[in-house]
């Protein structure tokens, strides 16, 4: 067998799984029986995906399985998770990401960027996540930003310098290249309100809860001098901590000039895919305003890529990548959606508030910023995350206290940053985690390590920065 189950790694899920079932007469009178076993179903699976005794995938369904043969949800509400509009985007971002290494496209704009900025490996990554930064504002998807636009640039770079995972020369370039963007990512969108989905949201909840106004300029001045420095600090933390092995390449310019004239003039389907991607990008950025989202966009620009003839249908079906993390984000989501609707995460919530009365509000506000951060190991969306427990901890943090605006920011801050946790955190983290470059050891470590980072950044010089511009 080419994928032999390694057996002995079902042990420690099943044993966190079984163990937290057997304790479901005594759960707390609050919760259901059905929310405690959704909790035990969820805690195992993920174990699991940790473990993996077989393939996140394969894991996935038996968590899936599981969940709808207990009981805690019937057949029909469970499949409607792989109806997640967000999740299919994903899975488009793949699509369009072959149509630009098929083409060719993406391997020229990549040596365009190496013409450029290629002298230092560091430099080329600053000037991706720059990309970013700029698009940033008018793209709220942050998902269609990394995974859309800037995944398959950074993908088709990295091989364009024979760094690819397959051949086992990940950690030339496309390691350090691919989560300095996710990163960079999370990063810009914490730094505009249309950056990503779950902002507005935030917004709105915010005025709902403690009649806070946040307007998109409050939200930008209180973001630019903790973002920035986050964006010079991050990538060069990730250089050190995870650097690739290809550091400098004096000789780039005149190599991708080389590789330029022997690509010849720009072809046919090269031209369809610019025309398509520059597409997708109006409406990416328009959508909101017309009525179209954003993966309806990713809809539309498959399908041209497919009209023009582009891609073929043998193109998407051998797109396993897409398909793969359909599959497993679609059941992880399901799950956090349903401890939510079981009331198992606003119960969480409410249990922190109701015992941190007494302290002072900057102690209360940085508890339930950790919590709230450290939380999103049970979520596999910050959209579905920021819905279930912002409003909650706005209030508690209020109550307490706190500055209104201050405290919708900062929560508002870490509703992106807070994606820097886990390989299904939000969005773009499977995209760039199913490229295969960097191992789900290395990933959940590195993470563990820069949260610590925007905390200092973000709550430390965050604050005094938001306190010096009356913001606080």
């Amino acid at each position: 067998m080419d994928n032999p189950v390694q057996y002995k790694k079902f042990i420690l899920p099943v044993v966190i799984g079984v163990i937290l079932a057997l304790i479901t007469p005594f759960r707390p009178e609050a919760l259901s029986v059905q929310a405690w076993l959704m909790f035990a179903i969820f805690v195992a699976t993920i174990v699991g995906c940790i473990t993996q005794p077989m393939s996140i995938g394969a894991v996935s369904i038996l968590g899936f399985t599981l969940t709808v043969l207990v009981g805690v949800v019937d057949t029909k509400t469970a499949v409607q998770g792989f109806g997640n509009p967000s999740i299919w985007l994903i899975a488009m971002a793949f699509f369009i990401s072959r149509g630009f290494v098929k083409t060719g496209l993406g391997r020229r704009i990549a040596l365009q960027f190496v013409k450029l900025f290629g002298k230092k490996t560091l430099g080329l990554a600053y000037s991706l996540v720059g990309v970013d930064l700029i698009l940033a504002p008018a793209t709220p998807s942050n998902t269609a930003r990394a995974g859309g636009i800037m995944f398959p640039i950074i993908q088709s770079l990295s091989k364009s310098f024979d760094s690819d995972p397959k051949q086992g020369t990940e950690r030339k370039m496309g390691a350090f290249l691919l989560f300095t963007e996710f990163q960079g990512n999370l990063i810009t969108a914490a730094m505009f309100l249309t950056a990503m989905a779950g902002n507005p949201l935030a917004q709105n909840l915010a005025e709902k809860t403690a009649h806070v106004h946040i307007t998109w300029m409050n939200w930008f001045l209180a973001a630019i001098v903790p973002g920035l420095i986050s964006l010079i600090v991050v990538p060069f933390i990730i250089y050190k901590m995870y650097p690739p092995t290809v550091k400098e390449t004096p000789d780039a310019k005149k190599w991708a000039e080389d590789q330029l004239a022997e690509m010849g003039h720009i072809s046919k389907a090269e031209k369809f895919m610019i025309g398509v991607f520059i597409i997708a990008l109006v409406l990416w950025m328009t959508g909101s305003y017309i009525g179209i989202d954003a993966t309806l966009t990713a809809f539309i620009a498959l399908s041209l890529l497919l009209i023009t003839g582009v891609l073929n249908w043998k193109d998407v079906l051998n797109e396993t990548g897409a398909w793969n993390t359909l599959v497993w984000f679609s059941v992880l989501v399901m799950m956090a959606d349903q401890l939510n609707k079981l009331g198992f995460i606003p119960w969480l919530s409410h249990l922190i508030a109701h015992n941190l009365g007494g302290l002072s509000w900057p102690i209360v506000l940085i508890i339930l910023i950790v919590f709230y951060f450290y939380s999103h190991y049970l979520f596999a969306s910050s959209t579905a995350h920021v819905s279930a427990m912002y409003a909650a901890l706005l209030g508690v943090a209020v109550a307490a206290g706190a500055h209104p605006l201050f405290s919708a920011l900062m929560l508002g801050f870490f509703g992106n940053l807070m994606a820097s946790t886990t390989h299904y955190s939000s969005g773009p983290a499977p995209i760039i985690y199913g490229a295969g470059y960097i191992s789900q050891k290395r990933w959940w470590l590195m993470n563990l390590a820069l949260g610590i980072v925007y905390f200092i950044i973000w709550l430390g010089i965050g604050s005094l920065w938001m306190k010096l511009i009356g913001l606080m």
